[in-house]
């Protein structure tokens, strides 16, 4: 099976299907995860273990992917009264992030719960540009497959990377900004399996239903766009990147 964004590194191609075979033959996946960020049996406790962790506590304001597996995480910021942002799946729009609170959705007359699915959440919620957003105390991303050592990978579109080198552009995300995952412990490999490039972004914490580790990740951070390293089709199918690259070549 090829998925949209196979060929780009054959080592991480082939560590994804391994992760994807994996969940599947331990019935470790709900649902088919080939091709997806895998929605993970135990997606539930491990987004209450993140919600008891400091860094999750003192913010109040969440990114977190659109991905099945994040939904209890989702939920959960909803109903600690966080103000979340959703990027808007493969960034199709101008105005690439949702913002979700749970006022929004009440005077919407909109369950948290089903506010906490991406499709409802794009339905209701507010689209933001940059400018109109706040800062961001915690950032989630979804995994495929995530090292001890911080290293990741994610489908292979490379849209987390992409999203948070913006948002570091526009002063949103920091330096030290906590990133973490919600995975399966099977997801979990050896760091050599996981080569960081320039423009990838690591982990600072991962979270399953059975432990959480603190990555104290070495591998750098990208401080914004590496214009470098975008591919021409990425150019061609995320209006934002246009819109800043027509900006900073003015």
């Amino acid at each position: 099976m090829k998925t949209d964004w196979i060929g780009y590194h054959q080592e991480k191609d082939k560590l994804r299907t391994e992760i994807w075979s994996l969940l599947k033959q331990q019935a470790a996946s709900v649902g088919d995860s080939f091709g997806h960020i895998p929605n993970f049996v135990g997606a539930q406790v491990a987004a209450e273990k993140l919600a008891d962790l400091p860094i999750w506590q003192q913010a109040k304001t969440i990114k977190c992917n659109p991905d099945s597996p994040q939904i209890p995480v989702r939920m959960r910021a909803l109903q600690d009264g966080k103000c979340l942002y959703m990027a808007v799946p493969r960034l199709t729009d101008d105005r690439c992030f949702v913002e979700l609170t749970a006022g929004d959705l009440q005077r919407q007359s909109v369950s948290i719960a089903e506010g906490a699915i991406a499709r409802k959440a794009l339905a209701c919620g507010k689209l933001v540009s940059f400018a109109e957003m706040e800062p961001i105390d915690l950032v989630i991303v979804g995994c495929v497959a995530a090292g001890r050592s911080g290293g990741r990978t994610g489908k292979g579109a490379g849209f987390a990377d992409l999203e948070l080198a913006m948002l570091t552009e526009f002063g949103l995300v920091e330096i030290d900004t906590p990133i973490v995952t919600t995975v399966h412990p099977l997801q979990i490999v050896e760091d050599s399996r996981l080569p960081m490039q320039a423009h990838d972004w690591p982990l600072d914490w991962i979270v399953t239903a059975d432990e959480v580790i603190e990555t104290n990740t070495s591998y750098p951070r990208p401080t914004g766009l590496n214009w470098d390293s975008l591919r021409s089709e990425q150019l061609a199918q995320i209006p934002i990147l246009r819109k800043l690259q027509a900006q900073l070549t003015k």
